[in-house]
Parts: C-alpha cells; structure tokens; sequence
C-alpha cells in the first residue's frame, strides 16, 4: 500500500500599504527605488499567480480617493478592487488606530497598522523606513513589517 501525504502550505498572505502598493510608479532615479519597483512588481506577479494573497482595507480606499493624479488612483483603486481580503472600518480598528497615535506614527500609517492587525497576516509590506523604525517601540504589534526586498527573500526562501 502507497502512502500519499499531501503538505498543506498555507497561502501567505500580505498587505502592501500605499507607498509599497505604487512604487512601481515612482521614479527610478534611485537604485533602492528601481530595486522596491522590481520587487513590488514581482510580489504582483506572484499574487496573480495565486501564490500569494493580497489584503486591502478602507484606509487604501481612503487614501487613494484623496489622490488628485488620475493614473496613480486609478492604477490603485484597480488593484485594490482585486484584493483576496478586503477589510473594512470596525469601531475596534479605530480604537487600536488611535492608541498607535502615541507611539509617534501618523494618523494613516496608524489606520493602516490596525487594519493589518485585524485579521492574521504575515506580513505588513512598507517602503516607509521610520514606519518601520515607530512600529519597532509597539511592543504588542501583531504583525510583521518588512521592507518588499526583504519580504521576496523571505518568500523566496
């Protein structure tokens, strides 16, 4: 008799804040923001190929209404609409946005932090380096944020 053992592999899933959701439009006039593009651009290529999931929530929406350029908002709001996951406001992820506040991160960052924190994830996708130095003094944060470079590695691994 063969014995089939099959490996469930959870899917691994990631929200990309808005800054990580658009570098592909940004200008490469710098190596780290041409390497964050490709890198962007691959994690894209990988959820269309159903590899990864991606998760969106209300504060994306928000965010990208406020855009005045077309394409940007457009090209988002596209993506966005697509999302594995979609989260929306609770009064419980306004509460937990507001208690971030204290830890010096801004009133989106912090909206974007507890729509991550709402629902498990594994990963927090950001090009924001003092998002990332802020969050490190949560000490109660329930979800990793990494910068898209790091985040294929860890994938890739």
């Amino acid at each position: 008799m063969l014995l089939l053992v099959h490996r469930i592999v959870a899917m691994i899933r990631v929200y990309l804040d808005t800054c990580a959701l658009q570098r592909p439009l940004d200008t490469k006039s710098h190596l780290r923001i041409a390497l964050e593009s490709e890198a962007v651009l691959g994690l894209m290529g990988m959820w269309e190929a159903r590899q990864i999931q991606f998760i969106f929530s209300d504060a994306h929406k928000m965010e990208m209404e406020k855009n005045k350029n077309v394409y940007r908002r457009e090209y988002a709001l596209d993506i966005i609409s697509r999302a594995d996951l979609y989260i929306s406001l609770t009064e419980s992820i306004e509460t937990r946005a507001s208690a971030l506040l204290q830890f010096g991160i801004s009133p989106l960052d912090s909206l974007h932090l507890a729509f991550a924190e709402s629902d498990p994830l594994d990963f927090f996708c950001t090009c924001d380096d003092e998002l990332i130095k802020k969050s490190k003094r949560v000490k109660d944060l329930k979800t990793r944020l990494i910068l898209p470079l790091d985040l294929v590695k860890e994938i890739e691994k």
